[in-house]
């Protein structure tokens, strides 16, 4: 095959952001009390990689019983923005992710589709110098494998040409359902049948096998 895109989801793939956005959903549920802070992680633990949006109108729904507003959940992402965003502009970078950005910058077109909204994870990357790396950054909505079917199309790349690199089971549906390859970062991927590891430190040299120079 000739490798021709490579996709990266943003949080726990480019950035150690993982942690940062659950304690970020746990003072959220806090505000409900103890039940609804413990639920409420537990979702976002088990749903990586799904709009924040949804995680919200989850919690309404199925922890408080009732819809919630257009209204309450700006402010509800407000609140979220202001508990997370300056520790995500300063948590370290997943090992290896640097790395494979600067091997493959201009060899291969490389994007980002995250769960994150769209605007925000653009001010992010851009804020933190990464955005120069990528052709296409894509955020929420839509859902991830819409965005990956997207960013697939957009960049006209062959779906078995290219490779979805993330760290949640959302990640590995999106490229199950547009058919591209997949690479796993975390033990959840260690007996999915992809090639994965704890980081990216192995993932230059895994591209580098599929790539055939022009």
């Amino acid at each position: 095959m000739a490798l021709s895109l490579i996709v990266f989801d943003c949080d726990g793939v480019l950035l150690e952001s993982v942690d940062v956005k659950t304690q970020a959903f746990a003072r959220i549920g806090e505000e409900y009390g103890a039940e609804a802070r413990d639920r409420l992680v537990a979702h976002h633990v088990m749903h990586g990689g799904v709009s924040r949006y949804r995680k919200f109108e989850w919690l309404y729904r199925e922890v408080l019983g009732r819809s919630i507003s257009e209204e309450e959940l700006e402010a509800l992402n407000e609140k979220f923005v202001r508990y997370a965003y300056d520790e995500v502009m300063r948590c370290p970078m997943v090992p290896g992710a640097q790395e494979t950005l600067d091997r493959w910058h201009g060899r291969v077109p490389m994007c980002v589709a995250s769960g994150a909204p769209h605007v925000e994870l653009n001010q992010v990357l851009e804020a933190r110098g990464l955005s120069r790396y990528f052709v296409g950054i894509k955020g929420s909505p839509p859902g991830k494998a819409d965005l990956l079917r997207n960013i697939v199309v957009e960049t006209g790349a062959r779906p078995s040409d290219s490779i979805m690199v993330g760290d949640a089971g959302t990640d590995q549906y999106a490229a199950e359902t547009v058919r591209t390859r997949f690479y796993g970062r975390g033990e959840y991927f260690k007996h999915s049948g992809y090639p994965w590891h704890d980081d990216l430190t192995r993932l230059n040299d895994y591209l580098e096998e599929l790539f055939v120079e022009p």
